[in-house]
């Protein structure tokens, strides 16, 4: 796509910071966003969606959680929350997004390990991936997008999806299952549907050998 969108990864857009307040799960979050990044004037409401329908991890969920396309990272700021023994990866091509992380990171006393998609290892795999995926890259590139990170969830793993009905959260679904993993519409609210993704026919054939 031309033009700068919030998943180019050097913006050119001069930094406008400012402040957005959320509540999940009965606390407050305030954390810095600025121009040039995803959703920088509000809570996106998918993103919103997503924080209040899914099931949040338990206190005492372990390994490694992802928040793939975080943004300023109000997706990992609640996952490090809810689950403090977890090491939440926060992954974006746009580094001033994973500067915003960092310093909400810091601000929240939280543990985030912020990075570009090259910069988590390889081996690593996820108790759960949360995502708001960034649908306007086109369906080629969102498809390859899960492709590289779907693969990763643990044996046991689960992701939990936001999508615009829209923006073709239907056919994403059915995408999905057509690529063998086992996909639930968990939950619908305001013209978004949260889908529950689990290892299906193509993660136990990559888990093989």
């Amino acid at each position: 796509m031309s033009g700068e969108h919030y998943f180019t990864a050097e913006p050119a857009a001069p930094q406008r910071q400012r402040h957005i307040e959320f509540d999940v799960d009965n606390r407050t979050y305030r954390l810095a966003s600025s121009a040039g990044v995803f959703s920088a004037g509000r809570l996106d409401p998918g993103t919103s969606v997503l924080l209040h329908k899914a099931p949040l991890p338990a206190r005492d969920t372990g390994g490694a959680l992802l928040d793939l396309g975080c943004g300023y990272g109000p997706i990992a700021a609640v996952l490090a929350t809810s689950a403090p023994g977890a090491t939440v990866y926060a992954v974006d091509v746009n580094t001033r997004a994973l500067d915003l992380v960092r310093e909400n990171a810091q601000d929240l006393g939280l543990d985030i390990v912020a990075a570009t998609p090259d910069e988590i290892p390889d081996d690593l795999r996820f108790t759960e991936i949360w995502s708001n995926p960034p649908i306007r890259v086109g369906k080629a590139e969102l498809h390859d997008l899960l492709d590289r990170w779907l693969p990763r969830l643990a044996d046991d793993g689960v992701a939990w999806l936001v999508v615009g009905r829209h923006l073709g959260a239907d056919s994403l679904q059915r995408w999905l299952t057509e690529r063998g993993w086992n996909v639930e519409r968990h939950a619908s609210q305001k013209g978004f549907r949260v889908l529950r993704v689990t290892g299906g026919v193509r993660n136990s054939d990559d888990n093989e050998g």
